[in-house]
Protein backbone atom coordinates (compact mmCIF):
# COMPACT_ATOMS: atom_id res chain seq x y z
CA UNK A 1 0.00 0.00 0.00
CA UNK A 2 1.84 3.19 -0.97
CA UNK A 3 0.47 6.68 0.03
CA UNK A 4 1.91 9.51 -2.33
CA UNK A 5 1.74 13.25 -3.30
CA UNK A 6 0.73 14.63 -6.42
CA UNK A 7 3.63 16.73 -6.57
CA UNK A 8 6.02 13.52 -6.79
CA UNK A 9 4.25 12.89 -10.57
CA UNK A 10 1.37 10.79 -9.86
CA UNK A 11 -0.46 13.45 -12.24
CA UNK A 12 -0.56 10.71 -14.98
CA UNK A 13 -2.02 7.75 -12.42
CA UNK A 14 -4.61 10.31 -11.62
CA UNK A 15 -5.40 11.61 -15.08
CA UNK A 16 -5.38 7.87 -16.44
CA UNK A 17 -7.78 6.37 -13.52
CA UNK A 18 -10.58 9.36 -13.28
CA UNK A 19 -10.43 9.05 -17.56
CA UNK A 20 -11.14 5.48 -17.37
CA UNK A 21 -13.22 4.74 -14.23
CA UNK A 22 -16.53 6.90 -14.38
CA UNK A 23 -18.92 4.34 -13.11
CA UNK A 24 -19.88 6.54 -9.93
CA UNK A 25 -20.34 9.31 -12.52
CA UNK A 26 -18.94 12.46 -10.29
CA UNK A 27 -19.01 15.64 -12.44
CA UNK A 28 -16.16 17.47 -10.49
CA UNK A 29 -13.76 14.08 -10.53
CA UNK A 30 -10.84 16.66 -12.32
CA UNK A 31 -10.02 18.32 -8.75
CA UNK A 32 -8.58 15.06 -8.30
CA UNK A 33 -5.67 16.80 -9.71
CA UNK A 34 -5.66 19.71 -7.67
CA UNK A 35 -2.23 20.48 -6.44
CA UNK A 36 -1.48 19.20 -2.70
CA UNK A 37 -3.58 16.33 -3.23
CA UNK A 38 -2.38 12.91 -1.67
CA UNK A 39 -2.99 9.47 -3.39
CA UNK A 40 -3.11 6.23 -1.90
CA UNK A 41 -2.43 3.09 -4.32
CA UNK A 42 -2.07 -0.20 -3.76
CA UNK A 43 0.33 -2.76 -5.82
CA UNK A 44 -1.70 -4.99 -8.36
CA UNK A 45 -5.03 -2.61 -7.90
CA UNK A 46 -6.18 -0.65 -11.01
CA UNK A 47 -7.38 2.73 -9.47
CA UNK A 48 -6.15 5.90 -6.80
CA UNK A 49 -7.78 7.20 -3.88
CA UNK A 50 -7.79 10.76 -3.22
CA UNK A 51 -7.27 12.49 -0.33
CA UNK A 52 -5.89 15.47 2.00
CA UNK A 53 -4.66 15.15 5.79
CA UNK A 54 -5.62 17.73 8.13
CA UNK A 55 -4.91 17.11 11.92
CA UNK A 56 -5.81 13.88 13.00
CA UNK A 57 -7.94 13.09 9.90
CA UNK A 58 -7.93 12.18 6.12
CA UNK A 59 -10.32 14.00 3.69
CA UNK A 60 -11.19 11.58 0.87
CA UNK A 61 -12.14 13.28 -2.35
CA UNK A 62 -15.18 11.36 -3.90
CA UNK A 63 -14.93 7.54 -3.57
CA UNK A 64 -12.28 5.77 -5.29
CA UNK A 65 -11.45 5.84 -8.94
CA UNK A 66 -10.96 2.38 -9.57
CA UNK A 67 -12.15 -0.74 -11.66
CA UNK A 68 -15.11 -2.20 -10.40
CA UNK A 69 -13.42 -5.44 -9.62
CA UNK A 70 -11.48 -3.30 -7.75
CA UNK A 71 -13.12 -0.69 -6.14
CA UNK A 72 -14.13 -2.54 -2.68
CA UNK A 73 -10.48 -3.79 -2.11
CA UNK A 74 -8.81 -0.34 -2.60
CA UNK A 75 -11.54 1.12 -0.07
CA UNK A 76 -10.86 -1.41 2.60
CA UNK A 77 -6.97 -1.13 2.01
CA UNK A 78 -7.73 2.89 2.28
CA UNK A 79 -9.53 2.45 5.70
CA UNK A 80 -7.17 0.15 6.94
CA UNK A 81 -4.12 2.75 6.10
CA UNK A 82 -6.04 5.42 8.00
CA UNK A 83 -6.72 3.74 11.18
CA UNK A 84 -3.42 2.02 10.98
CA UNK A 85 -1.71 5.90 10.78
CA UNK A 86 -3.80 6.86 13.61
CA UNK A 87 -6.75 9.17 12.00
CA UNK A 88 -10.15 9.28 11.48
CA UNK A 89 -11.48 9.42 7.58
CA UNK A 90 -14.33 11.40 5.88
CA UNK A 91 -15.08 11.13 2.26
CA UNK A 92 -16.88 14.23 0.74
CA UNK A 93 -18.73 14.48 -2.33
CA UNK A 94 -19.15 11.15 -2.99
CA UNK A 95 -22.03 10.26 -5.72
CA UNK A 96 -24.96 7.86 -5.33
CA UNK A 97 -22.97 5.07 -6.50
CA UNK A 98 -19.98 5.80 -3.44
CA UNK A 99 -22.49 6.44 -0.52
CA UNK A 100 -24.25 3.44 -1.21
CA UNK A 101 -20.83 1.17 -0.91
CA UNK A 102 -19.76 3.39 1.93
CA UNK A 103 -23.15 3.11 3.71
CA UNK A 104 -22.92 -0.64 3.59
CA UNK A 105 -19.60 -0.99 5.30
CA UNK A 106 -21.41 0.68 8.20
CA UNK A 107 -20.29 4.00 7.65
CA UNK A 108 -22.45 6.72 8.43
CA UNK A 109 -23.61 8.60 5.14
CA UNK A 110 -25.93 12.03 4.12
CA UNK A 111 -26.31 13.91 1.25
CA UNK A 112 -24.18 17.16 1.76
CA UNK A 113 -25.93 19.10 -1.32
CA UNK A 114 -25.31 18.87 -4.49
CA UNK A 115 -24.51 19.84 -8.45
CA UNK A 116 -26.00 20.56 -11.22
CA UNK A 117 -26.00 20.44 -15.10
CA UNK A 118 -27.22 21.40 -17.93
CA UNK A 119 -28.10 18.96 -21.78
CA UNK A 120 -26.63 21.47 -24.34
CA UNK A 121 -28.24 19.93 -27.18
CA UNK A 122 -30.97 21.92 -27.51
CA UNK A 123 -29.79 24.89 -25.25
CA UNK A 124 -31.18 28.14 -26.26
CA UNK A 125 -30.90 31.68 -24.35
CA UNK A 126 -34.52 32.43 -26.20
CA UNK A 127 -37.64 32.59 -24.27
CA UNK A 128 -38.81 34.37 -21.42
CA UNK A 129 -37.45 33.02 -18.84
CA UNK A 130 -34.12 33.49 -19.81
CA UNK A 131 -35.41 37.27 -20.15
CA UNK A 132 -33.15 39.02 -17.46
CA UNK A 133 -30.26 36.74 -17.99
CA UNK A 134 -30.18 37.94 -22.04
CA UNK A 135 -30.70 41.79 -20.31
CA UNK A 136 -27.50 41.04 -18.32
CA UNK A 137 -25.52 40.06 -20.56
CA UNK A 138 -26.28 42.81 -23.42
CA UNK A 139 -25.54 45.23 -20.88
CA UNK A 140 -22.16 43.26 -20.28
CA UNK A 141 -21.36 43.38 -23.88
CA UNK A 142 -22.86 46.97 -24.51
CA UNK A 143 -20.15 48.26 -21.33
CA UNK A 144 -17.49 47.03 -24.19
CA UNK A 145 -16.72 42.96 -22.91
CA UNK A 146 -14.60 41.34 -25.01
CA UNK A 147 -14.51 37.54 -24.75
CA UNK A 148 -12.06 34.89 -25.97
CA UNK A 149 -10.59 31.73 -24.69
CA UNK A 150 -7.00 32.16 -23.71
CA UNK A 151 -4.07 30.17 -22.74
CA UNK A 152 -3.08 30.50 -19.15
CA UNK A 153 0.16 30.81 -19.04
CA UNK A 154 -0.24 34.11 -21.34
CA UNK A 155 -2.41 35.88 -19.33
CA UNK A 156 -1.33 34.67 -16.29
CA UNK A 157 -0.77 38.70 -15.22
CA UNK A 158 -3.83 39.98 -15.91
CA UNK A 159 -5.35 36.40 -13.44
CA UNK A 160 -3.82 37.88 -10.97
CA UNK A 161 -4.99 40.86 -11.09
CA UNK A 162 -8.43 40.15 -11.56
CA UNK A 163 -7.96 36.98 -8.42
CA UNK A 164 -6.42 40.11 -5.96
CA UNK A 165 -9.39 42.31 -6.87
CA UNK A 166 -11.82 39.43 -5.97
CA UNK A 167 -10.12 38.09 -2.89
CA UNK A 168 -9.52 41.69 -1.77
CA UNK A 169 -13.24 42.17 -2.00
CA UNK A 170 -13.50 39.08 0.53
CA UNK A 171 -11.64 41.02 3.20
CA UNK A 172 -8.67 39.37 2.22
CA UNK A 173 -10.10 36.07 2.00
CA UNK A 174 -7.27 32.69 1.16
CA UNK A 175 -7.50 31.18 -2.38
CA UNK A 176 -9.67 27.90 -1.88
CA UNK A 177 -8.29 24.63 -2.67
CA UNK A 178 -9.20 21.40 -2.95
CA UNK A 179 -12.93 20.86 -3.46
CA UNK A 180 -12.40 24.35 -6.08
CA UNK A 181 -10.68 23.98 -8.95
CA UNK A 182 -7.33 26.10 -10.10
CA UNK A 183 -5.75 27.73 -12.56
CA UNK A 184 -2.17 26.46 -13.51
CA UNK A 185 0.38 23.43 -13.01
CA UNK A 186 0.82 20.19 -14.94
CA UNK A 187 -2.92 19.56 -15.55
CA UNK A 188 -3.39 23.15 -16.98
CA UNK A 189 -3.55 21.83 -20.56
CA UNK A 190 -6.22 19.72 -20.29
CA UNK A 191 -8.45 22.91 -18.76
CA UNK A 192 -10.05 25.30 -20.58
CA UNK A 193 -10.06 29.37 -20.10
CA UNK A 194 -12.40 32.11 -21.42
CA UNK A 195 -11.55 35.58 -20.16
CA UNK A 196 -13.35 38.60 -20.26
CA UNK A 197 -11.81 42.65 -20.75
CA UNK A 198 -12.99 45.40 -21.22
CA UNK A 199 -10.73 48.63 -23.07
CA UNK A 200 -8.16 46.11 -22.77
CA UNK A 201 -8.12 45.41 -19.18
CA UNK A 202 -8.84 42.08 -17.78
CA UNK A 203 -12.54 42.18 -15.58
CA UNK A 204 -13.23 38.56 -15.56
CA UNK A 205 -12.60 35.14 -16.28
CA UNK A 206 -13.90 31.29 -15.93
CA UNK A 207 -11.96 28.12 -16.01
CA UNK A 208 -13.55 24.94 -17.49
CA UNK A 209 -12.46 21.95 -16.12
CA UNK A 210 -13.16 17.95 -18.05
CA UNK A 211 -16.25 15.53 -16.99
CA UNK A 212 -15.82 12.12 -17.84
CA UNK A 213 -17.99 9.29 -18.08
CA UNK A 214 -22.02 9.08 -19.77
CA UNK A 215 -22.45 13.11 -19.03
CA UNK A 216 -19.24 13.58 -20.40
CA UNK A 217 -18.36 17.14 -21.20
CA UNK A 218 -17.40 20.29 -19.26
CA UNK A 219 -17.19 22.25 -15.96
CA UNK A 220 -17.84 25.76 -14.88
CA UNK A 221 -14.99 25.47 -12.21
CA UNK A 222 -13.23 28.16 -11.24
CA UNK A 223 -14.36 31.83 -12.03
CA UNK A 224 -13.43 35.43 -10.71
CA UNK A 225 -14.68 38.60 -11.88
CA UNK A 226 -13.55 42.40 -11.15
CA UNK A 227 -15.69 43.49 -8.10
CA UNK A 228 -16.97 47.06 -9.25
CA UNK A 229 -16.93 45.39 -13.09
CA UNK A 230 -20.20 45.80 -15.37
CA UNK A 231 -22.55 43.66 -14.42
CA UNK A 232 -23.60 40.67 -16.11
CA UNK A 233 -19.90 39.38 -17.00
CA UNK A 234 -19.95 35.96 -15.81
CA UNK A 235 -23.22 35.27 -17.77
CA UNK A 236 -21.52 36.98 -20.81
CA UNK A 237 -18.55 34.65 -20.52
CA UNK A 238 -20.59 31.25 -19.96
CA UNK A 239 -23.16 32.33 -22.31
CA UNK A 240 -19.93 32.65 -25.25
CA UNK A 241 -18.33 29.66 -23.51
CA UNK A 242 -21.86 27.55 -24.16
CA UNK A 243 -21.97 28.75 -27.68
CA UNK A 244 -18.44 27.43 -28.12
CA UNK A 245 -18.83 23.96 -26.95
CA UNK A 246 -21.94 23.43 -28.56
CA UNK A 247 -20.53 23.95 -31.76
CA UNK A 248 -17.86 21.18 -30.66
CA UNK A 249 -20.86 18.12 -30.31
CA UNK A 250 -20.14 18.80 -25.96
CA UNK A 251 -23.37 17.50 -25.07
CA UNK A 252 -23.18 18.47 -20.93
CA UNK A 253 -22.33 21.76 -19.09
CA UNK A 254 -22.00 20.95 -15.27
CA UNK A 255 -21.80 23.64 -12.90
CA UNK A 256 -20.29 21.84 -9.94
CA UNK A 257 -20.99 20.79 -6.03
CA UNK A 258 -22.42 23.84 -4.17
CA UNK A 259 -23.15 22.39 -0.21
CA UNK A 260 -26.27 22.42 1.17
CA UNK A 261 -28.50 22.89 -1.94
CA UNK A 262 -30.26 20.59 -3.50
CA UNK A 263 -31.10 18.86 -0.13
CA UNK A 264 -34.24 16.33 -0.42
CA UNK A 265 -34.88 13.54 1.90
CA UNK A 266 -36.03 11.29 -0.77
CA UNK A 267 -31.79 10.93 -1.61
CA UNK A 268 -30.62 10.05 2.21
CA UNK A 269 -29.78 6.72 2.50
CA UNK A 270 -30.84 4.27 5.34
CA UNK A 271 -28.61 5.01 8.15
CA UNK A 272 -28.33 8.37 8.07
CA UNK A 273 -27.98 10.64 10.44
CA UNK A 274 -31.18 12.95 11.39
CA UNK A 275 -28.93 15.32 13.47
CA UNK A 276 -26.23 16.38 10.19
CA UNK A 277 -29.21 16.24 8.09
CA UNK A 278 -30.99 19.05 10.47
CA UNK A 279 -27.71 20.84 10.03
CA UNK A 280 -27.52 20.80 6.07
CA UNK A 281 -30.77 22.20 6.11
CA UNK A 282 -29.94 24.99 8.44
CA UNK A 283 -26.60 25.68 7.05
CA UNK A 284 -28.63 26.17 3.69
CA UNK A 285 -30.55 28.36 5.55
CA UNK A 286 -28.36 30.30 7.67
CA UNK A 287 -25.01 29.53 6.65
CA UNK A 288 -23.68 32.15 4.55
CA UNK A 289 -20.80 33.29 6.57
CA UNK A 290 -19.25 29.56 6.62
CA UNK A 291 -19.99 29.24 2.64
CA UNK A 292 -22.70 31.54 0.14
CA UNK A 293 -24.63 28.47 -0.72
CA UNK A 294 -27.78 30.73 -1.56
CA UNK A 295 -25.67 32.74 -3.90
CA UNK A 296 -23.98 30.02 -5.39
CA UNK A 297 -27.24 28.33 -6.42
CA UNK A 298 -28.74 31.27 -7.50
CA UNK A 299 -26.14 31.80 -10.23
CA UNK A 300 -26.36 28.20 -11.31
CA UNK A 301 -30.38 28.36 -11.77
CA UNK A 302 -30.26 31.24 -13.99
CA UNK A 303 -29.46 28.23 -16.30
CA UNK A 304 -32.03 26.57 -15.79
CA UNK A 305 -30.36 23.26 -15.01
CA UNK A 306 -31.65 19.81 -16.64
CA UNK A 307 -30.23 17.76 -13.68
CA UNK A 308 -29.37 17.75 -10.16
CA UNK A 309 -27.15 15.57 -8.78
CA UNK A 310 -27.29 14.90 -5.74
CA UNK A 311 -23.69 14.69 -3.19
CA UNK A 312 -22.71 12.71 -0.25
CA UNK A 313 -20.50 13.05 2.82
CA UNK A 314 -19.41 9.64 4.81
CA UNK A 315 -18.06 9.70 8.70
CA UNK A 316 -15.93 6.22 9.17
CA UNK A 317 -17.63 5.76 12.07
CA UNK A 318 -20.56 5.15 13.71
CA UNK A 319 -21.89 8.81 14.13
CA UNK A 320 -21.55 11.60 12.19
CA UNK A 321 -18.47 13.86 13.25
CA UNK A 322 -18.79 18.04 13.38
CA UNK A 323 -14.96 17.38 13.92
CA UNK A 324 -14.37 15.94 10.43
CA UNK A 325 -17.07 17.95 8.65
CA UNK A 326 -15.39 21.19 10.02
CA UNK A 327 -12.10 19.30 8.88
CA UNK A 328 -13.54 19.16 5.05
CA UNK A 329 -13.54 23.20 5.49
CA UNK A 330 -10.05 22.73 6.73
CA UNK A 331 -8.72 21.00 3.57
CA UNK A 332 -10.22 23.87 1.40
CA UNK A 333 -8.64 26.87 3.33
CA UNK A 334 -12.08 27.83 4.08
CA UNK A 335 -10.93 28.76 7.68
Amino acid sequence: MTAITTETGTDSLILDAIRAHTTSENPSSFLALNSGNSVFTVPGVDGVVVYRRTGRWAVQFGGPFAAEGDYDTLLDAFRTYVRDEGLSLVGVQLQRADAERYAARGCVVNQIGASWAVSLADFTLRGTKFMQLRNKISRALRNGLQIQEVDATEVADDIAVIDKAWLGSKGGAQQLEFLVGQIGGPAQAQRRLFSGTIDGEPVAYISYSPVYGSRAGWMHDLSRRIPEGSPGLMEAINAHAIEVFRAEGVEWLHFGFTPFTGLDAGHELEGHSSAFQWLMHALWAEGAALYPAQTQLSYKQKWAPDLLIPEYVAFDGPQASLPGFAHIFRACKAF
